[in-house]
């Protein structure tokens, strides 16, 4: 049987759940709730063609998957519905948590702002060392679930004095039409929306998705097409032409790489990405290197050594990417955010904590040198 959640309710346990999500990047604790019967959305028909009768191809990431009427889309979330695609990722999130948008991570915008952060349950890739598998990986039917409407979480976002709605945890293209609907009416009430994704993703359905994000944090999750095929279950030149689009439609985004042992922590291709970005969207794109946490499929590896993620560190800056963050070790200097001209330290972190704010009107507090972001 389905819960609806009201509003009383809802802030108790959004605030309950704030607490409890604020460990990144695995998702341990869930709120128990009745799991929701199957809610569904027809995708808009710019993303999907219907032919044969009733076979359907979907058009929303470079999938493009063919089905038969009753076969379910890669990602666990699209449908075939005889000839009409469905997605079963709308108005049942299982995830809503108030996190600081520093957890995407995302560092060049609207520092120590809470998000109200959302996901449903599917992805489109097969990530072996998934943080949130237990969500990511399942059909959104089958997970414990709130039901909460699009049009209710502009409102809801504001009345936990959330000024931004994050799209995250799991793949936000898996739950693409809740998204883009949720993002067109945040806009139009001044509610500002940012997106985790991992960019698989087709060209047209990511500039529609940039009229109303406002940020993006990119996961590059490695630079070698054997490491998407063998450890995502996917391609690397789509993520690719992603990013380009993204810097084409003059949207701000930062890259986020996972340093997995053993799996593409190779420094040669580290430095290969990094003069790729450097030289394709510029030296003013943030990239923050994580550290592993072991997880999934690939439990038995260890956590990845801090000295791999500083020489990551290192090879970026070399290669002329002024804004370099490590994630996941604190205290660490690369939490912190530095003026390229000056080299004064703007915005001072613990982790994803904002210590200090030397910034003014997106300008160093001491040099007045402008750094690269959304601050308004």
């Amino acid at each position: 049987m389905t819960r609806i959640i009201h509003r009383r309710e809802f802030l108790r346990e959004t605030a309950v759940l704030g607490l409890g999500l604020t460990a990144f990047p695995a998702l341990k604790v869930l709120a128990e709730f009745e799991s929701s019967l199957p809610n569904t959305h027809e995708v808009d028909r710019r993303w999907y063609r219907t032919f044969d009768g009733t076979h359907t191809q979907c058009a929303v990431c470079p999938l493009n998957c063919v089905l038969e009427s009753g076969q379910t889309c890669f990602c666990r979330t699209r449908r075939n519905h005889d000839g009409k695609l469905l997605s079963h990722a709308y108005e049942n999130p299982c995830v809503i948590s108030i996190d600081p948008i520093e957890k995407l991570p995302l560092h060049h915008c609207l520092p120590s702002q809470n998000t109200l952060s959302l996901a449903v349950g599917g992805c489109n890739l097969r990530c072996l060392y998934c943080q949130n598998w237990r969500q990511s990986q399942a059909m959104p039917q089958t997970l414990k679930n709130f039901e909460l409407r699009a049009s209710d979480v502009p409102a809801k976002a504001s009345s936990k004095q959330c000024q931004i709605i994050a799209y995250t945890y799991t793949e936000p293209v898996a739950f693409f039409e809740y998204m883009t609907d949720i993002a067109a009416l945040a806009a139009r009430n001044r509610v500002r929306n940012v997106c985790a994704s991992a960019m698989f993703i087709n060209p047209d359905p990511l500039r529609e998705l940039c009229k109303q994000i406002d940020a993006f944090a990119v996961a590059l999750k490695g630079f070698d097409e054997k490491f998407y095929d063998r450890v995502l279950g996917s391609r690397l030149a789509p993520v690719l032409k992603a990013i380009e689009t993204l810097r084409a439609e003059k949207k701000w985004f930062e890259i986020v790489t996972l340093i997995i042992p053993t799996y593409n922590d190779d420094l040669d291709k580290i430095r290969e990405m990094c003069r790729w970005i450097a030289r394709t969207v510029g030296p003013d794109t943030p990239i923050h290197f994580g550290r592993f946490v072991p997880e999934h499929k690939l439990k038995d590896l260890p956590r990845t050594p801090v000295p791999t993620l500083e020489r990551c560190h290192q090879i970026a800056c070399e290669e002329g990417l002024r804004y370099v963050y490590i994630f996941n070790v604190a205290p660490h200097e690369a939490n912190n955010t530095y003026c390229h001209a000056c080299r004064k330290t703007v915005i001072k972190r613990l982790g994803f904590k904002v210590l200090e704010n030397h910034l003014s009107e997106g300008r160093c507090g001491f040099c007045r040198t402008a750094i690269p972001g959304v601050w308004v």
